[in-house]
């Protein structure tokens, strides 16, 4: 796997590159919320308490001067995986939870967008895992899912 150099317009951290093409990777970190780690049903009722959250937009407001809208939500397609750092709950930088980007959950008022935050399972499972290479094989399968909501 090679790492190639992202521009600093692309809605991604990372671009590497395999024998079977590109992957981009945008990477974030867990929610906290008082100095603790964030439960997803914290950010929104609808999703799992067994589950901690991610907020997936830009730290940064801003609008799209030809059509007015924010460019501080992510839309699906602008990167392939989102890695989340456990960090906050794990205190280990090395702890992190992938999962591809078009199986995350939509805004209900805009299929378009990415839902501000995702719940993100504590646990590996069919959704998350704690390794690149088995994301990249779920990415590169085809797979079409969304990610669960409630579970427990």
């Amino acid at each position: 796997m090679k790492d190639v150099t992202a521009d600093s317009n692309d809605a991604f951290d990372f671009k590497l590159k395999d024998s079977k093409g590109l992957v981009t990777i945008q990477v974030k970190m867990q929610r906290q919320k008082e100095h603790k780690p964030m439960m997803a049903n914290k950010a929104y009722k609808i999703l799992p308490a067994g589950s901690y959250v991610v907020e997936t937009q830009r730290t940064r407001g801003g609008k799209d001067p030809r059509t007015g809208e924010s460019t501080r939500p992510y839309r699906f397609g602008e990167f392939d995986i989102i890695a989340v750092s456990l960090h906050p709950s794990t205190n280990s930088w090395n702890t992190f939870r992938y999962t591809v980007a078009d199986w995350l959950l939509p805004r209900p008022t805009d299929k378009k967008l990415l839902l501000k935050f995702q719940p993100v399972s504590i646990k590996p499972d069919e959704d998350w895992t704690d390794d690149l290479l088995t994301c990249i094989k779920w990415l590169r399968s085809g797979k079409r899912k969304t990610i669960g909501a409630k579970k427990d």
